[in-house]
């Protein structure tokens, strides 16, 4: 845990080394997103269908990407192709994915959303959306107003640092 819980000491440097305001604040951020994970899954877990983290990464990257192959969703979910091949298994068991010939590569097999796959995650993202509003309708507007903001500088410095390293981690 980091200090917001009460857990996480400080650093080697002491509580006045160098660096030590950007940790606290990374602490402090490390909390909040550990807050939002659980919050998000919680209200995932309520939808009509339980599907792992997993699997709604999945449907969310071929929502955004329809018709990548498996190697594709493999390397966008950075596991290996056999791995993605069962969670694609799955997700086609529950009706939620279809695979379908590539119409100008024989040998390719496309992923696409079925509708029932695009329909939960719709419902997902709705139920997330209400469970962060209820969250966000406890802080005062200027709060709510400098998380928005940060966010945004955060999402910009991400996508900075991103094409300043070749693309890795935007």
């Amino acid at each position: 845990m980091t200090r917001l819980s009460g857990f996480g000491g400080d650093g080697p440097d002491g509580p006045d080394g160098p660096g030590d305001d950007l940790l606290s604040v990374a602490r402090e951020i490390a909390d909040a997103v550990d807050g939002l994970a659980t919050l998000w899954t919680v209200a995932a877990h309520g939808a009509s269908l339980r599907l792992s983290p997993h699997q709604l990464r999945a449907l969310r990257i071929l929502e955004a990407e329809p018709g990548l192959n498996l190697t594709a969703l493999a390397e966008g979910m950075e596991i290996g192709p056999p791995t993605a091949s069962r969670l694609c298994d799955r997700l086609e068991a529950a009706g939620l994915l279809e695979r379908l010939l590539h119409p100008h590569k024989r040998r390719e097999v496309q992923l696409v959303l079925t509708g029932r796959g695009r329909q939960v995650l719709s419902e997902v993202a709705e139920r997330r959306s209400r469970a962060l509003a209820v969250v966000l309708a406890g802080m005062e507007p200027a709060e709510r107003e400098a998380l928005s903001h940060g966010m945004r500088a955060f999402l910009t410095a991400r996508t900075g640092l991103g094409e300043q390293a070749g693309g890795a981690g935007a």
